[in-house]
């Protein structure tokens, strides 16, 4: 006979029943959690094929519902486009061929354009030119310091012939016959008799009046920058100081200092650099 049960006895079995399922459980959900992974990739592939499904099932919907792709028209089209023979060398070859044309294009055009720009600067060039000339403007020349010292001594003074003579000896460089004769020449010597009358050339006033050195008896006669000297005297008639007027009479020609014979050795300085007196005045 089965043996009655207590109501304790039945509580204790009730809870060890419970206690049982509910390690059961536990250990389901750790089984669950610990294969997390695969559920993972399982749930994604079972995405990949109902996202493959579908698609299959509306390009099905597309077919039936567009009976003109697969239409005769259609299929006969895609037969032509897919019978051409195409050749994607020459292609290639034909769009080289063409991008180099259109750089040649674009060179000559940038030489054509650098071509007229320099013709403009040109032209322009040539109307600046002749507008410089016909306002009568002149190019500029640069004078040597012969040619500036020449022209300042025009712009200073008046000149006259000092002496009636032939020039022996000339103004630069010269092969002289004797050695106490220097061969660069500061002035120039005009061949007179002893006595003949000499006259100042320019207004002024008298510096010095000296018989020291070779010019021996010599007279130098200031008017601004410019210095005129008569050399070789034979008498001089002024005096240090003396204001001269242009043709008074000043000294006789001599022979004196370094000198070969009678003559008038006349010299024209400014600034203390000598320059040529027939370029000055006809001697």
């Amino acid at each position: 006979m089965e043996r009655s049960i207590s109501v304790e006895e039945k509580i204790r079995r009730a809870e060890e029943i419970y206690a049982k399922r509910h390690e059961h459980r536990s250990t389901n959900l750790a089984t669950v959690n610990i294969n997390d992974k695969k559920d993972i990739k399982l749930l994604k592939k079972t995405i990949i094929q109902i996202i493959i499904s579908l698609c299959i099932y509306l390009i099905l919907q597309a077919i039936q519902m567009g009976n003109y792709v697969f239409s005769n028209d259609c299929m006969n089209k895609v037969k032509e486009v897919l019978s051409y023979d195409i050749n994607f060398g020459e292609i290639f070859n034909s769009a080289n061929l063409w991008l180099k044309q259109v750089k040649m294009q674009n060179n000559e055009e940038e030489k054509n354009t650098n071509s007229e720009e320099e013709k403009n600067i040109t032209q322009d060039e040539e109307i600046t030119s002749k507008e410089d000339a016909i306002g009568g403007a002149e190019e500029v020349k640069e004078l040597t310091q012969e040619e500036q010292d020449i022209e300042n001594i025009k712009n200073t003074c008046t000149f006259i012939k000092p002496v009636e003579g032939e020039i022996s000896s000339k103004y630069g460089l010269r092969n002289p016959t004797t050695a106490s004769v220097p061969k660069n020449h500061t002035g120039t010597d005009i061949s007179a008799n002893l006595g003949t009358k000499i006259k100042s050339a320019t207004d002024g006033e008298v510096l010095l009046v000296s018989e020291k050195g070779d010019y021996g008896k010599h007279v130098k006669i200031r008017i601004g920058e410019v210095t005129i000297i008569y050399a070789h005297c034979n008498i001089i008639y002024v005096k240090e100081g003396d204001k001269i007027v242009q043709g008074q009479e000043i000294a006789e020609v001599g022979s004196t200092g370094n000198s070969t014979g009678p003559h008038l050795h006349f010299e024209i300085r400014i600034f203390e650099r000598t320059v040529d007196p027939e370029k000055i005045l006809e001697l």
